[in-house]
């Protein structure tokens, strides 16, 4: 049976996840993470697509981009995965695959879901424990959008740009926005639509992308469905 394709639209962002084989590393030293970001800007300027936010984890990377064209997303993904990953192999003397399959990706609607898609990459090394604030971890877009650190690597969305009128006040906001209490029901939701490769967003933003895909864009409650009970006769 063949699989299904992803939800994929242009111009809209996406949620990307891909993790290591088994949960094994995918970075195992600077000169990794520093290779995965060079392929990333590279392949992401070949195949059209904004990259927004990211986070390299030990062992998974977490992405926020927008393409310009269907199939993008998935075109610098796959030339971001030849060129890494087997400089990775004649690096440590391994072979055979270093991802955990086919990466995971979600629509993003725009306005709070952009932003809270930011902020849930960016905090991925303060959700693991590995830093307290997550200016202090390295392999992050943070301190592009909360500090101004150059970044050829990165596209500001323009919901990140609606944020204040200039970069100052952009940073500002942001840091603000990174702190806020966090309902843990919305990182929650982003998970689960990732998993499910499906549409993050309000009712409205859903409804557009089946009409425009003629897919489902709804997350699959867990489990089976529950079949009534046959009817008693009275």
């Amino acid at each position: 049976m063949a699989r299904q394709s992803r939800l994929d639209l242009p111009g809209v962002p996406q949620h990307i996840v891909q993790r290591g084989n088994d949960r094994s590393a995918c970075f195992a030293a600077p000169v990794d993470y520093g290779q995965y970001l060079q392929e990333l800007r590279e392949a992401a300027t070949k195949h059209s697509c904004a990259v927004h936010a990211y986070v390299l984890m030990t062992n998974h990377v977490h992405l926020l981009v927008t393409p310009a064209e269907s199939g993008a997303v998935s075109r610098m993904m796959q030339a971001i995965g030849r060129r890494y990953v087997g400089s990775f192999n004649a690096r440590y003397r391994r072979t055979g695959t270093l991802w955990e399959g086919r990466f995971k990706a979600a629509l993003v609607d725009t306005a709070r879901y952009v932003l809270a898609c930011y902020r849930y990459i960016e905090l991925n090394p303060v959700r693991a424990l590995m830093v307290e604030d997550p200016s202090g971890y390295a392999w992050t877009s943070y301190h592009a959008n909360a500090s101004g650190q150059s970044n050829p690597l990165m596209t500001p969305h323009e919901t990140y740009l609606a944020l204040g009128e200039d970069n100052d006040a952009r940073q500002i906001a942001y840091r603000a926005w990174v702190t806020e209490t966090i309902d843990q029901t919305e990182w929650a939701e982003l998970r689960q639509h990732t998993q499910q490769q499906r549409a993050w967003g309000s009712d409205r933003f859903r409804k557009q992308v089946e009409a425009l895909t003629l897919r489902a864009a709804t997350v699959r409650p867990r489990g089976r469905p529950r079949k009534d009970p046959p009817a008693r006769g009275k």
